[in-house]
């Protein structure tokens, strides 16, 4: 039986992202051997995964530590789970051409990686995104406040008016975020996407995040809905991305114009929602991994909804 080893990068709670993808390699008959690397050993991958406890992502060694662990453990599939991980696995790619790494060219990455340069990347492609504030030539209100290298929703302010322009300017560096329209109850979207190494758009499905903790979806529903996934496919379209993609939209509910909110160059974390639906792109992988064409996913079904729970893992001292 041959053996399909795979590497998570900060995959610590993608328990059942792995399950899927286990199922899917066992049933191509691979014998399925999972690790990941991480800061810390109790994690709840470690279930079903070995956990490699690894460096930080500044660390000068980070680089040189993940190519022997990748060479010592034969990993032939490397997936990124957390944004500092997506330029780190690009970094990888290049460096490892025989090991299955998809994920987007560097460039892109580190435009992802920092709000402003994604929103003048939206608006030199002509895509929709909320309005852009430049308070020294104009001030407007609401806006929303984004870190400019932040992720899971972490420190964004909504600033109503003048007054609370200023108290934010008198704490925060400007420098720092990204200003832009704020769109009140507004709808949100995520698009789990896939492209294939010969940047052939696999699969593009759009849901409707229903409930979030900690900036991620724990209540999602698949839904089709025309004009997302027509901007999505006009942004695939320029080839810039590679491998999973997750998409983030936000619709004014009032006047059903639709933004682009940010791109994610990797597994979003709900995208278990898009799997049950139809569209397990862990398929998709071990199509690309074999060397055989992706295949498109069209059929999904609309109106599947994921609900989350908590399932505890519990670790012992004495390992008993």
């Amino acid at each position: 039986m041959k053996a399909l080893n795979v590497l998570f990068i900060g995959g610590a709670k993608r328990v059942s992202f792995a399950e899927y993808l286990k199922r899917s390699a066992e049933a191509r008959g691979y014998e399925f051997n999972l690790y990941s690397y991480e800061l810390e050993k109790e994690v709840p991958l470690a279930v079903m995964a070995e956990i490699i406890i690894g460096l930080r992502w500044k660390d000068s060694q980070l680089i040189p530590h993940l190519t022997e662990t990748i060479r010592e453990k034969q990993i032939n599939l490397v997936l990124p789970f957390v944004d500092p991980a997506i330029a780190v696995a690009r970094e990888l790619k290049e460096l490892l051409p025989d090991v299955f790494i998809p994920v987007s060219n560097l460039d892109i990455c580190r435009i992802m990686f920092d709000k402003s340069l994604a929103a003048e990347w939206f608006e030199s492609l002509n895509l929709p995104i909320p309005r852009t504030c430049h308070p020294e030539k104009e001030l407007f209100f609401p806006l929303i406040a984004k870190p400019k290298t932040g992720s899971a929703s972490k420190g964004i302010v909504v600033i109503q008016d003048k007054e609370a322009f200023e108290s934010f300017t008198g704490k925060y560096d400007l420098n720092n975020y990204l200003l832009q329209q704020y769109v009140e109850k507004g709808e949100e979207f995520t698009v789990d996407c896939y492209v294939s190494k010969e940047k052939e758009i696999i699969s593009i499905v759009p849901r409707i995040r229903l409930e979030q903790s900690g900036g991620e979806a724990v209540r999602s529903k698949t839904i089709h809905d025309e004009k997302i996934e027509s901007l999505a496919h006009q942004l695939l379209q320029t080839g810039a991305l590679e491998g999973p993609v997750t998409i983030q939209f936000i619709r004014n509910r009032q006047t059903g114009e639709t933004y682009f909110m940010e791109i994610n160059p990797r597994y979003g974390g709900a995208v278990i929602t898009s799997f049950a639906a139809g569209a397990d792109t862990t398929k998709t992988l071990l199509e690309e991994i074999s060397g055989q064409k992706a295949t498109p996913i069209t059929d999904w079904k609309s109106n599947v909804l994921m609900t989350r729970y908590f399932k505890e893992v519990i670790f012992y001292a004495d390992n008993h």
